[in-house]
């Protein structure tokens, strides 16, 4: 099987600072960031002046030296570098080979470990799982819960397939809870099998991304309840019961759950909640809240949701859906913002009498600050959170594990503030930098006079701030509300708005650049680069309204 594009990621890119004349050349890349290729990938070049050659040459096989520089073919007949260029990975396809199942079964180099306190389980449940087969195309039915026979034959099963595969040790522990639960039907392992079939179907339509080569098994058979009656009630949930039993079942029933996002992973949470019958109890309940109302563009992914609902609360619609799959659930939608504004709606009573909490937002200040309401009023949090194809997922329990926390909110690196402010020389530089620009303006400014309006105490907090936060703050305070005429930068017509954007393009995209121009002229980029770099602060940017000639000089 072909595979085009082995990961799906971006092409890895990196800026050139130098090459070599020599066999073989060797490219050093700037060492802000590392170039990310490696042994045997092929790059081309672009931009690059001097040596010129290498801007028309076909995509060339690399050998990585270090984190910064890579060399390439013979460059020694090649014209002498001066400056400038990119190099960019082509990706390359590769072939996949595969064995028929019936011999891909006898492979344990394909068994993945994924826990090597249980390797001997893995071993045993491979087997394990072919005897559960067999046994169903013998009796034409799954093991019973609890049956103690049909434990015993599933095992005997195993045992025969182990007189070829000759495992040292079989976990019979693992067999008979297998058979014990083989009757089980958890909706959100159903969710989990869907989304991966889905996936490999993509993979073999499109070839693009590794196609699964593995055999791989999860169990948790730590969770488990002993001695536990798990006989069918001849209820929607009896799969869930031949699990866990039916005292895990009411105990679910009787949850108090808070909800916070009713987007696209809101969604797929409240779809599981009503199909394993959270909150659906007579002490039961669910509070969601999410502020945004549906568009169009949500439809692809947020799937309960209609063309029909397009301008409503993400949250009614939701509530309203998942009221469908399960009438007996007790659900209360909220349009609320999360924030210190709603604490006197989500305050200490509110989160008293909850049992956890569910995060399903779209922004890592969010997180952060729910992150912080749960350690604060010891609650547990299950937060979850996609970028493109990839997925994570996070339980905090206070206390107890690792919580979310601003120091691990996010995996984006860090840009320098001199880098931001005097040498953006990627893309990423200049989308934050107009990120922040755009915060400060439209975002930040705005929430503080909305604050300093509203709230007597907005004052005496932001004074306690520090004398340059302080002043900062209470100066764009001011500007907002005061006229133009009045020195400040309030519009009061069309006409000065039209003359508002036109100061703030010709300092953004003139004056200053003209400055920094001056301040730092072209010629003595890389050395102020490099001082730059060796000057680099702990900090990123953090407040956005920081003029945009603010460095670390």
């Amino acid at each position: 099987f072909e595979v085009l594009d082995q990961d799906g990621e971006m092409p890895a890119s990196a800026m050139i600072q130098s090459v070599s004349k020599a066999n073989p050349g060797v490219v050093f890349c700037t060492d802000d960031r590392k170039h990310g290729f490696s042994d045997g990938s092929k790059v081309f070049f672009s931009q690059v002046q001097g040596m010129t050659e290498l801007n028309s040459i076909s995509p060339v096989e690399i050998k990585v030296r270090d984190s910064y520089s890579f060399s390439i073919g013979d460059t020694s007949a090649f014209s002498t570098y001066e400056r400038g260029g990119v190099v960019t990975e082509v990706k390359q396809p590769c072939m996949l080979t595969f064995k028929p199942l019936s011999e891909a079964l006898l492979d344990y180099q394909l068994l993945k470990m994924n826990d090597y306190g249980k390797i001997s389980r893995h071993k045993t449940l491979h087997l394990a799982f072919q005897a559960l087969h067999g046994f169903v195309k013998k009796e034409q039915r799954l093991p019973r819960p609890r049956s103690q026979s049909d434990a015993d034959a599933l095992l005997a099963i195993v045992g025969e397939l182990n007189t070829v595969t000759q495992l040292e040790q079989l976990d019979e522990a693992a067999v008979r809870s297998l058979s014990y639960t083989a009757q089980g039907d958890l909706a959100p392992i159903n969710a989990f099998i869907g989304g991966l079939a889905a996936q490999e179907v993509i993979k073999a339509c499109s070839r693009k991304f590794t196609p699964l080569q593995q055999w791989l098994y999860f169990d948790a058979l730590e969770c488990l309840p002993e001695d536990e009656d798990h006989l069918a009630e001849c209820t929607r949930y009896d799969g869930q019961i031949a699990v866990f039993g039916s005292a895990f079942q009411e105990k679910l029933e009787m949850q108090k759950y808070f909800l916070v996002g009713a987007g696209a992973i809101g969604c797929e949470l409240l779809k599981n909640f009503a199909l394993i019958g959270l909150s659906a109890g007579e002490e039961g309940h669910i509070t969601v809240t999410d502020m945004d109302f549906i568009e169009k563009s949500n439809l692809n992914r947020q799937f309960l949701f209609r063309s029909q609902d397009i301008g409503k609360p993400k949250s009614d619609v939701a509530a309203k859906a998942v009221r469908e799959m399960n009438p007996r659930m007790k659900i209360t939608a909220h349009q609320n913002r999360l924030d210190a504004d709603s604490e006197g709606v989500y305050d200490y009573n509110f989160f008293k009498g909850l049992n956890g909490v569910a995060a399903a937002l779209d922004n890592v200040e969010a997180r952060v600050y729910l992150d912080g309401r749960c350690i604060q009023h010891q609650k547990p949090l299950l937060e979850g959170g996609t970028l493109g194809c990839q997925g994570h997922t996070l339980a905090v329990v206070p206390h107890l594990t690792e919580s979310y926390g601003p120091g691990t909110s996010s995996s984006n690196e860090a840009i320098p503030l001199c880098t931001l402010k005097n040498f953006p020389h990627r893309i990423e530089h200049t989308l934050q930098w107009a990120r922040d620009q755009f915060e400060g303006l439209f975002k930040q400014t705005p929430e503080n006079v909305n604050l300093f309006l509203r709230d007597e105490g907005f004052v005496e907090r932001t004074l306690g701030l520090g004398d340059a936060e302080a002043l900062e703050t209470l100066a764009g305070v001011w500007s907002s509300l005061k006229d133009m005429g009045s020195g400040g930068q309030r519009p009061t017509s069309w006409e000065d708005c039209v003359s508002w954007a036109r100061c703030k393009w010709e300092t953004l995209y003139n004056n200053d650049i003209r400055q920094l121009l001056h301040c730092f002229p072209p010629e003595e980029v890389k050395l102020h680069q490099r001082k730059c770099n060796s000057l680099k602060p702990s900090n990123t940017l953090t407040n956005p309204s920081l003029s945009p000639t603010t460095g670390c000089f």
